[in-house]
Formats: structure tokens, sequence, C-alpha cells
């Protein structure tokens, strides 16, 4: 148990500075709450090249359940002829130590952050370290992947001119000191081996400090297996109507496999339930990053595309355990609790054998379903809107993103329509995605009034064309990159390049099921910088 921090200094009680300084609406650091102490004595330190608004290096060991820090702006150094300012700054919670990734602009120590060491570290024989930092020294021996030996942390003036204690760090003679030795020659993280410039550009995970500190690391990408192999697929081809199949590390009851599910184009062959569970299970390594995470809104046609489908969202009491799910704990009477969430390929594919033919993902995590990860646009035409129109359209919303320098991607919808996922940082709430998507899409109908309605009832439009930023909301969704949609041929709502637009033999409905393995093996994940979630909106008016 730790013992009573009367004599420590910044505060009384544990993380209460670090906590307020931080608005945890908005910074994706964790709140964290003191952890119990470290199994077999073995204490850890880590080392954080942070940029801010100025680089430094984070300095932080495990005492008494948080961590302990310093910025060093110049970092630590194996050099026992070479004396470093550190200022000690307020404990962090010891789920600090794996930090790597951005805090956004404008919040507390706003900037990217890398873990550029890290290891174990013991105290000075027969020592108390939380006595002797309070006397004001510190004995570390270190056994990091980049700094080893004894330190040693002197405080030199009780509060400097920021009110902040200034502290001296250095390494003493011995068989781990090197002459000359610069943290800045050593610039890449040992957790990730990138840059903070890699960081920056492309995060791996993103903290969420309205949850609890042990659950504040959220991933951002999601491991992708590889897709079934030629046996696996062929066990499927063989099977009679019904069976097992064992895909993913998971046994699947498959039923109804010759079921005709989507009718023939002209010229072209059904669509069995058989050839929707191999694509998922061929298309679901791809689909897994844009769905994980997120709850499923579930469009089902068990009967086939050509009858009425209907909105299945409540997992059902029968499914398997495994099957991964979110309780919504925000649910009223009536409404749906529990959704599945397609954390692994094998529950995409047990979706298409519950009669799943769309696939709609919400927009925000389960973990903030109030903050979404995406603006999205949806350019939904009318009964008089022309293809061309269409495309004129989209055309515009990539001119405005340019002009913005905001990247998104395109998709067509396999019916009629064009959408637009933009990536954000996580931290806006869906009040200022929608307006901010409703700035930026009135701005394109006012080029071509001719062309757009911003009535609510379609009955209303006159068949113009509705550029629909309502979307922007907790709940609603749009259809997942690489889900079917029911109509003849099975036709798939496609991610396709900018420069496709410009494409004479582009259609909304031209991408298929069928030929939607080519298409990937052919131009890849056409989608795939949506995974990007490292922009803020800029201002629009």
């Amino acid at each position: 148990m730790a013992r009573a921090r009367t004599s420590r200094s910044e505060q009384d009680v544990p993380l209460a500075r670090y906590q307020s300084m931080r608005d945890f609406s908005r910074t994706p650091e964790p709140a964290g709450s003191p952890a119990p102490e470290p199994a077999g004595g073995r204490r850890r330190f880590v080392v954080q090249r942070h940029r801010a608004r100025a680089l430094h290096y984070d300095v932080r060991f495990e005492i008494d359940g948080v961590l302990v820090s310093w910025a060093v702006p110049k970092g630590p150094t194996l050099d026992p002829d070479v004396r470093r300012l550190a200022v000690h700054v307020e404990d962090h919670p010891v789920e600090y130590i794996d930090f790597e990734g951005v805090i956004p602009s404008g919040e507390y120590g706003g900037g990217d952050v890398i873990v550029w060491d890290a290891g174990t570290w013991e105290p000075a024989e027969g020592v108390d370290p939380a006595e002797e930092l309070a006397g004001g020294t510190l004995h570390v021996d270190v056994q990091g992947q980049k700094i080893r030996g004894r330190f040693v942390l002197v405080r030199t003036k009780e509060r400097g001119s920021r009110g902040k204690e200034q502290w001296m760090m250095l390494h003493k003679h011995d068989e781990h000191a090197v002459s000359g030795w610069d943290a800045e020659d050593h610039p890449r993280s040992v957790l990730s081996g990138r840059t903070n410039d890699e960081v920056r550009d492309d995060p791996d995970r993103l903290w969420r400090s309205d949850l609890p500190a042990d659950r504040a690391s959220i991933a951002l990408r999601v491991p992708v297996p590889d897709p079934p192999g030629a046996d696996e697929l062929a066990a499927l081809d063989e099977m009679g109507v019904k069976g097992t199949w064992e895909v993913f590390g998971r046994s699947l009851r498959l039923t109804n496999l010759d079921k005709v599910l989507f009718p023939a184009r002209e010229g072209g062959e059904p669509v069995t339930k058989r050839d929707l569970v191999r694509y998922t299970a061929q298309v679901a390594p791809v689909a897994l990053p844009y769905l994980a995470g997120r709850a499923l809104n579930m469009h089902r046609y068990p009967n086939g595309a050509g009858t009425k489908g209907f909105w299945h969202k409540e997992l059902p009491g029968h499914a398997p355990d495994w099957l991964p799910r979110w309780e919504n704990p925000e649910a009223d009477p009536g409404e749906t609790r529990t959704y599945l969430v397609v954390d692994e390929p094998a529950a995409l594919v047990w979706a298409a054998n519950f009669g799943a033919l769309e696939w709609h993902p919400w927009t925000s995590r389960t973990g903030s379903p109030h903050r979404p990860s995406y603006v999205l646009f949806d350019i939904d035409p009318g009964e008089r809107t022309s293809w061309e129109d269409t495309l004129l359209m989209a055309r515009l919303h990539r001119t405005a993103l340019e002009h913005l320098g905001v990247h998104g991607r395109p998709k067509v919808t396999g019916r009629r329509g064009i959408q637009i996922w933009v990536p954000i940082c996580e931290g806006p709430g869906f009040d200022e995605t929608r307006a901010w998507a409703e700035t930026v899409s009135r701005s394109v109908g006012a080029v071509v009034p001719e062309l757009v309605s911003w009535k609510w009832n379609v009955s209303d439009r006159g068949g113009l064309a509705r550029l629909d930023y309502t979307q922007n909301a907790i709940n609603k969704t749009l259809v997942a990159p690489y889900s079917p949609r029911p109509a003849p041929g099975a036709p798939v709502s496609a991610p396709i390049d900018w420069d496709e637009l410009d494409d004479p033999t582009l259609r909304p409905d031209g991408f298929t099921l069928a030929a939607m393995a080519r298409r990937l093996a052919e131009r890849g994940d056409l989608f795939a910088d949506v995974q990007r979630h490292d922009q803020q909106l800029p201002a629009v008016r």
C-alpha cells in the first residue's frame, strides 16, 4: 500500500495537479488514478520525446503508483561531464508509460509524443525513493534500451520563474558513461521504431481521457488477418446446403447456402447465400478497420434482396457467445441495447449468414459514442438528377476539400449516389461536425442551385438532389465500404479514386460482389486514407 503523501511536493492528492491542468472533454490523454505497487518490486520508467510549444523529453519514474515526472529540455545524456536542466512537473498516471500519439492542439501539452526509451529502474540500496525525493534528490539505476547506469536528480531551486521546481539531471562516472552522448542522435521510438514526424502524421493510438485510465488507450488500427486460403474456400464450395465452416479460427454454422439472395442482372447469374458468405470472408480483412470498435446496424434480407428488408440492431439471444458486442449504457427502454461489434472477421461472416446484406457501422466508436471519427457527405440524387449531375456535385466537393486542405475519400454507393468520408481526430461532437458539413455542402450547393434542394422530405424536393449533411448524428449511419447492396447482381459500395470521377465508364452500381476481389487485387484498398484520423477541421464560413 502506498504511504500517505503529505511530504510530496506539487500536491497532496495524487494526480490532482495533472488533472486540474487538462480539459478531459478534449484531450486524448488518460485521466488516470494511482496504481498498485509493481509486482516483484520492479519499477518502470519511460522517457518520452515530446514536441509541444518546445521540444523536450519527459522523464518519468514509477514511484508510489504514479509516474513522477521531469521535463528535460535537451534530454538525458550518458555524458557524465554534462548537466541537464530538469523541471519537476506534475505526476502522471502509470498508464501514460505507453502513451505514444498526439495531444490535441490548444490543450495543455498539445503536440506529438513518442516513447523514446523505456525500461526498469532501481533506487539506491536501502533508500526509500519517495523519502529521498522529498529531500530534494533521487538516485536511480536505470536499465533502458538507450540509457543505462546511475543517474542522479538534484533539486536546485524550490520554484523557478514559472512556479515549478528546477532540478539538475546527471549521469555518474560508471561503465555506462559515454562522452559526448546526445539524445538527439537517437530520434526513434523504442515502442514503434518511428520518429515524432511519423507518429504525428499517422498515429496508431488514440487516448480517451474520459474513460478509466486502463481503457483510455484506443487502437486506431486493428490486427488484420489473411483472407481464407484455397483449402478453406474449397471446403465452403464443397459443403452442402448447410454445415460447419472453420474459418478465421471460428466454427461457423451455415444454413441455406444455395438460397438465391440477389436476383441476376441481365446476362448474369443470380447470387446465392454461399456466394455472399464467400465474398464476405474474402473482403472481411479489408473491411475490418472500418467496422472494428463500432456498433453495427444490420440491414437484413433473410429472404433475399427481392423482398422487403428490415433493420436489425439488437444482437439476438441465440448469437454465439464469442461474438464481440457492446452494451449501450444510454439505451432507453425499448431501444437497442446490445449491438454486434465486428472486432474480428468471423463476426462479419456470421452477420452475412444471418441475412445481413448491408453493413452500417456507427461513425463513432463504442468507447466514445458522442465523438465521431468521420465527417460524412452524402450526395443523394433525386428523380431528376442525372448521373452526370451527381458526378459534377462530387467533383465540386473534391475541389472544396482541396481548397480547405482536407483529405477525404469518395465511394460509390452501389445504388445511385456518391458518399465522401473525411476522417478527423477525435474531439468534435456531432453538432460541430454536422455544422461543418452543412457549411461545406451549402457552399457546393450555391454553385449549382438548380441541382440541389434543401427540403427534408423527398416529396418536397421536386426531384432534385439533396446534399445530406444530417447523417452526421449519433446512430445515423452510411453503408460501409465494401458492403453489398440489396439489388440485382449484388452491387457493392465501392471506394474509388478521386480521378475516377472523371472516368466516363464509372457507374454508381458498377462494382459487384463477383468483381470486387479482382478490383481489390488490382487497386488495393482505395479507402485506406480514412484510417488516418490525424486531421482537425479547419474553420469554414
